[in-house]
């Protein structure tokens, strides 16, 4: 088995023999390093319910299994996503940080009036009208690339694109439109020296000003007429706009990340995949008509956010064995991606495979992702665009891959385009 360019046989190897109770596949470095699949492998075939004792996000329960995802996912009953019992993240309910309440970490009824408050702003009416509005963008900032030498994709489009259509859909100035992702990556960074963040108080610091640039947001839409962006929604929807500051912050906190992370890291993913599997790269540019599969493969292969935690509010018996009320448990929809028991030859990137949709990267039940449309329409139309001016994006190195168990992004990806059409 090998995910690209890392060889795993020796990591491989090592995995099977060591003591099945010894793994944890919640760690940082083997995201980044991209060698974290032999141990959901591993799980998969012998322990798909598998309990971490210790590591650094202390005890609990892996579901690395498609099906078995997907059972937890739609078991909002037993497995609760409130934030006052840790959130969505694995890392949630940390002494240093404490979730904030949004309404993926809500459970019903209070996650769905909440939810249903935002939705207009992804319904497809209102794709239909942000889609001209994201193809004149997309055209902008292709044409704007350099030829003939190298650049950072992440930087100069990936960010771009989806900064751009946040910004839109916050209506905050365009100018302001790259403090979005950095803040979406402040939220998820691991403070570390030398990282984005170094400190868990200049994460804080950094919050503050994030928090008082959307308290002067809604500041504003508050007291202007109902409008169609979120922010508007949020401040005049009778069922959120009495909501406490903290859980304003929290939805917003929500939608900046849930508007970043999919997107980007799936534009950035697409170049990266194409090039390392160039016969499919092959099959794209002889037919187009394949950008729409394409894109869902790489939201599976991709799978932008690796895992989502639940917490037992009870004692249930999963798959024989006993989860404990209060249990911390995770699904791994990276693993359940790779799940060959549900997805034929699951390990390789195929762009015309017969049921590109199958994947678990948006979730299941009441918090399937809100704007997985909208992602896709970015997607679709960011490679319309691509096909119609450039015969080939090559990779011109190796890409800086995301610190984070639940980010699986790229940092950087150097790439260089040779010519137009």
């Amino acid at each position: 088995m090998s995910d690209g360019s890392v060889d795993l046989g020796g990591i491989r190897d090592a995995i099977y023999a060591a003591p099945l109770e010894s793994l944890d596949p919640a760690q940082p470095a083997l995201f980044q390093a991209d060698t974290v699949w032999p141990i959901f492998e591993r799980l998969r075939h012998e322990d798909p319910v598998h309990f971490t004792e210790g590591g650094e996000f202390g005890p609990y329960w892996s579901i690395t299994r498609y099906n078995d995802i997907m059972a937890v996912d739609t078991n909002h009953q037993v497995f609760s996503s409130d934030f006052l019992l840790g959130g969505i993240t694995i890392g949630g309910g940390n002494a240093n940080f404490e979730p904030l309440p949004m309404f993926i970490a809500m459970d019903p009824p209070r996650h769905d009036v909440q939810r249903k408050a935002v939705s207009p702003a992804v319904s497809p009416g209102n794709l239909q009208i942000l889609a001209p509005l994201i193809r004149e963008r997309a055209g902008a900032i292709l044409d704007s690339l350099p030829i003939g030498e190298e650049f950072d994709w992440v930087d100069l489009v990936s960010k771009e694109l989806t900064a751009m259509t946040l910004a839109t859909l916050f209506d905050a100035p365009q100018e302001d439109r790259r403090k979005l992702p950095y803040w979406s990556d402040v939220v998820t960074a691991v403070p570390m020296p030398g990282g984005l963040v170094e400190t868990f108080e200049q994460k804080l610091e950094i919050f503050a000003e994030y928090q008082a640039y959307f308290n002067e947001l809604w500041n504003r839409k508050v007291n202007a007429p109902p409008a169609g962006d979120l922010i508007s929604m949020l401040a005049h929807h009778p069922d959120t706009r009495n909501m406490a500051p903290r859980e304003y912050f929290g939805n917003v906190v929500l939608l900046t990340v849930g508007g970043n992370d999919t997107t980007r890291n799936t534009i950035s993913g697409s170049v990266f995949e194409l090039n390392r599997n160039p016969d499919q790269y092959a099959k794209l540019r002889a037919n187009p008509d394949l950008i729409s599969s394409m894109v869902s493969e790489t939201i599976r292969y991709q799978t932008p956010l690796a895992h989502m935690r639940r917490t037992a509010v009870e004692d249930i018996e999963f798959q024989g064995k006993q989860i404990r009320k209060g249990d911390k448990v995770v699904m791994w929809y990276a693993s359940g991606n790779r799940d060959e028991t549900v997805i034929e030859n699951p390990n390789a990137y195929i762009i015309d495979r017969e049921r590109p949709r199958q994947h678990i990267s948006f979730g299941f039940g009441i918090h399937r992702c809100v704007g997985n449309r909208l992602a896709e329409l970015q997607l679709q139309i960011i490679w319309e665009e691509i096909l119609k001016r450039f015969p080939e994006i090559i990779v011109t190195g190796e890409p800086r891959r995301s610190y984070s168990v639940f980010v699986r992004g790229f940092e950087t990806l150097p790439v260089m385009i040779p010519s137009r059409l």
